[in-house]
């Protein structure tokens, strides 16, 4: 059994981007993350986005708005910023406040500017192999780890516990593609999913993205299959002095032993995450540096 070590791969992946962001001389990518609301977890993954595209040198702005905020308005921003050159990149932070349309607003934010990949347009370049498109970043770091290991993922049974427009569904489109890795065999499952176990003993690569904690245990996955945890879940931890802990969708304790490979939680999907929002920056960076030069 081996750890797929997210930390160290997204390193990688960061330290090959600053190379290439420090190659366009006396320009840079911007970024601009929004934020409505103060939920504790999304101030904290602002956080870190924000101090990880300094450390690369991409540029980025943090626009912050009350839960209140009409959605109206922040239409009008998103608006603003697509239409403001010296912006590539725009990420409108999740979850939004309850009164707020979550697809509408994602839709708002233009296809070439959406680096967190939930536009729409986006998802359907992805359906047709469209490498302009930006993949979403969960999903494309989860084929960068996938990637690591080296499998060749033709013909493998790939089982998805989620369906979701942020990870589940892109996550198997990207494993449907022609190439490696792709041209798996995916199966879906999801909370109406009969006799849920049958499907998963049958991964060849298992990703469990479901949020609910240590729900994939030890008898529901086959020898040898490569375990990813998307799920980042808080369980209540007296010893800890933050009175909780983080836990994935897998009991890694019971399932590692059984795996060729598996994802840690934290430190396995989380930090690729990040560094794939930041490759998806400078690509659409370097779009716009393309369609101004054919301009």
């Amino acid at each position: 059994m081996e750890v797929l070590d997210g930390n160290a791969v997204a390193s990688d992946l960061l330290n090959d981007l600053t190379e290439r962001i420090r190659s366009f001389k006396d320009k840079k990518p911007c970024v601009v993350f929004i934020r409505v609301g103060e939920d504790p977890a999304s101030i904290s993954y602002v956080r870190k986005k924000e101090k990880t595209a300094e450390k690369i040198g991409i540029e980025s702005r943090l626009l912050v708005f009350p839960k209140t905020l009409k959605e109206g308005y922040l239409l009008k921003q998103i608006s603003e910023l697509n239409a403001d050159s010296s912006v590539h990149g725009i990420l409108v932070q999740s979850p939004l406040p309850s009164h707020m349309d979550d697809r509408k607003i994602f839709n708002h934010v233009s296809p070439a500017k959406d680096v967190d990949g939930f536009n729409a347009t986006n998802l359907g370049l992805l359906c047709q192999e469209n490498n302009h498109a930006f993949a979403s970043c969960t999903p494309a770091g989860i084929l960068e780890l996938i990637k690591r290991t080296q499998t060749d993922t033709t013909g493998k049974h790939v089982v998805v516990l989620g369906r979701s427009l942020i990870v589940g569904k892109p996550v198997g489109m990207l494993l449907l593609q022609k190439g490696i890795p792709g041209n798996a065999t995916v199966t879906y499952c999801h909370s109406r999913t009969t006799d849920l176990a049958h499907h998963t003993q049958q991964a060849d690569i298992l990703i469990a993205a479901i949020g609910k904690p240590n729900f994939v245990t030890e008898s529901m996955v086959k020898s040898g299959a490569i375990v990813i945890d998307v799920g980042i879940n808080r369980v209540l931890d007296e010893t800890r002095k933050s009175g909780f802990r983080l836990v994935g969708d897998v009991d890694f304790a019971g399932v590692a032993p059984k795996c060729s490979y598996i994802t840690p939680v934290p430190g396995g999907v989380g930090p690729m995450t990040v560094a794939m929002l930041m490759s998806n920056t400078v690509k659409a960076f370097e779009h716009m540096l393309l369609s101004n030069k054919i301009q």
